[in-house]
């Protein structure tokens, strides 16, 4: 475990010069400010070449365990006509390239692999991202009329959810508003006919070449607009890339309106507030800012598990585990469970969806983020499923069982399966959850998913060496130990097998790249027997997502969609590798981040189309259960709807 030593801090301290005046300590304290005094803060700090080298020598060595960089450099159809990024290029590009100051330089490095559209490969840095968290209290969302049209509104809930989640800072822009709007913030639901003097969709747009984590342009657009998910401890609302923004870079925005039960058009100009992020650490001056919030920590880096230290930070998550769109969960148990998961610079939303729109009392089988309902006809079941990860392995894997078991005890025939916002997480769930499902069948056994080929570059074959000669996991902690892994036919490979040959040695886009031999499944048998006969019929199970459906969530989706016409690896975790199989002066390796660095993971994540595409009303955005039932309505037919539940502001 390696953090920036006292020479290190000197040589940076020097090289950096504190700015006169301190932006740093004028908002230091604060919990608002506005983006131009969190600007004047975080572009105060000059480039040291220091750092700036390390990052860019860090990312060099390790994009070779990402699957998408050679692909996406010219992507294959559909993603061919906005996906091309070469990531090779751009970092060279930034080496040489000059730049005002270090957050600057942080800027182009993030952009370049947002670019890439893979959710897993990205470079966040915590000095900067989600520092500070810039807002607008008008959340937005796309409704389709009564007529088929679809227009961009303001959030119904807005007004709502402003209140509850800002507090006084809710005065701030009610006291913003112009003339006869002046304190009248209450806007929910009204008509957004342009954003900045152009059409509202150039900014959903404009908002898609830049949001990164998904190939689908969709899917990207959707994260314009604000949505709900299911959260480890309740129901959980996300604002949406227009309402909230991973960085202080706009001050305000402009929007022509139309109100609710008005003809007139209202242009108003609402500014940006920045809130210090929650994960942020406190600190006076731009010298505590910079030790708090910027330099490497003991838990920055990779460690050898098998050291004393190690053994004593094994309870403790990973530093990327805050921009995981998973529940919090420790170093241990990620090693223990294989994991695709999603990595953002947005920490979770911890804002909460207004109880009013929440849907009614869970079964009591409900665990965490797996919630079940069973819908007023009562013959549709519902598991609203956050993620594919919880604290818990073993109780998320029981919980799920025991939840579909009581949906058919109570007379459920069909099943919804909302994923609205999952960001993936467990592997082996997101298996087990297709098994018990669907019943023991070819589709499911041996595995319950998709066989696969790993990256297998030089540092990668370096690793297994270490690993199978030398004996350097003897507790098979790490995720290039053969015992990980089984081959094409499903036989485990033994303690001593190079698991990674014979390989497949293939030209990208121009790049030579290596992959392993094929791979079978790695979660069977598992350690809770399943039923022999499936719980539910493929074709009355749907699957319900907003499209940010993503890593093991998709490898389900996809995996029930196709096999059963059900309709519709982390910079830290590579770092461990190659420190518990001492291979960390290897020239092919990275050295450790001099930064608050992390660095996403190894998957890539798929999309699929949907068989239904359903237009969100008034009436039903964001409230989950009247999803449900409309859904449920439209694709079984059956549903008989409660009487309607009107909102009251």
């Amino acid at each position: 475990m390696v953090v920036v030593g006292p020479l290190v801090f000197a040589a940076l301290a020097a090289a950096e010069t504190i700015p006169t005046p301190d932006y740093c300590a004028a908002i230091a304290g604060k919990q608002w400010v506005s983006p131009l005094e969190a600007r004047q803060c975080i572009y105060s700090f000059p480039v040291v070449p220091e750092i700036k080298d390390n990052i860019i020598e860090v990312v060099n060595k390790t994009i070779a365990m990402h699957t998408s960089v050679n692909y996406q450099i010219s992507a294959p159809k559909p993603f061919d006509k906005d996906v091309h990024e070469d990531l090779h290029k751009d970092l060279a590009r930034i080496k040489q390239q000059e730049y005002s100051s270090e957050f600057e330089f942080h800027l182009d490095v993030f952009y370049a692999f947002r670019r890439l559209n893979d959710g897993h490969c990205v470079v966040i840095n915590r000095c900067y991202d989600s520092l500070y968290v810039s807002y607008l209290p008008t959340p937005l969302v796309l409704l389709t009329a009564a007529d088929g049209q679809q227009n961009v509104h303001i959030a119904p809930e807005a007004f709502a959810i402003a209140s509850a989640e800002f507090g006084d800072e809710i005065e701030f822009w009610q006291n913003a508003l112009p003339g006869k709007l002046k304190g009248q913030l209450r806007l929910s639901g009204a008509q957004v006919l342009s954003i900045n003097d152009q059409d509202p969709f150039a900014a959903v747009n404009a908002n898609a070449l830049v949001t990164g984590g998904y190939q689908s342009y969709a899917t990207r657009q959707n994260s314009f607009f604000s949505s709900y998910y299911r959260g480890d401890s309740g129901w959980l609302y996300q604002m949406g890339n227009f309402a909230q923004q991973v960085h202080p870079l706009t001050d305000a925005v402009k929007l022509a309106i139309r109100r609710i039960n008005s003809t007139s058009i209202d242009t108003i100009t609402l500014p940006y507030r920045s809130r210090f992020g929650s994960a942020s650490k406190n600190f006076t001056d731009s010298a505590s800012y910079r030790i708090n919030n910027c330099l490497a920590t003991n838990r920055t880096n990779g460690v050898d598990v098998y050291a004393v230290s190690a053994q004593q930070e094994s309870e403790e998550p990973l530093p990327i585990a805050y921009f995981q769109q998973q529940p919090l969960i420790s170093r241990k148990e990620a090693r223990r469970h294989a994991m695709n998961v999603l990595v953002d610079a947005l920490p979770l939303s911890d804002i909460d969806l207004p109880e009013i729109m929440q849907p009614g009392p869970a079964l009591n089988e409900s665990y965490s983020v797996a919630q079940f309902y069973l819908l007023p006809d009562n013959s549709t079941g519902v598991l609203a499923l956050g993620s594919f990860s919880t604290a818990n392995f073993s109780a998320f894997q029981h919980s799920l069982l025991d939840g579909l078991v009581e949906l058919k005890s109570l007379g459920a025939t069909q099943l919804l399966v909302d994923v609205t916002n999952n960001g993936g997480g467990y592997i082996c769930i997101a298996h087990w959850l297709h098994r018990i499902i669907i019943g023991s069948r070819s589709t499911t056994e041996p595995q319950a998913g998709l066989d696969t080929t790993t990256r297998a570059g030089p540092l990668a074959q370096l690793i297994v060496q270490r690993i199978i000669k030398d004996g350097m996991d003897p507790d098979t902690e790490l995720l290039y130990n053969p015992s990980k892994w089984s081959n094409a036919s499903h036989v485990p490979f033994t303690p001593e097998t190079d698991w990674l040959k014979p390989l497949t040695n293939l030209t990208i886009n121009g790049h030579e790249d290596a992959f392993s031999q094929r791979l079978g499944q790695e979660c069977q048998p598992f350690d809770v027997d399943p039923p022999r006969k499936g719980l539910f019929k493929a074709k009355d199970v749907v699957i319900i997502s907003n499209g940010r459906c993503a890593s093991s969530c998709s490898l389900f989706s996809i995996t029930m969609s196709k096999l059963e016409g059900a309709r519709v690896p982390i910079f830290s975790t590579i770092d461990t590798e190659i420190k518990t199989t001492h291979l960390k002066n290897h020239t092919l390796a990275p050295p450790d981040f001099l930064a608050n660095i992390v660095q996403g993971s190894l998957k890539n994540g798929k999309t699929t189309p949907a068989d239904l595409n359903f237009p969100l009303t008034m009436e039903t955005v964001n409230r989950p259960d009247a999803i449900w039932e409309a859904v449920s309505k439209e694709v079984f037919k059956s549903f008989v709807p409660p009487p309607l539940v009107v909102q009251i502001e």
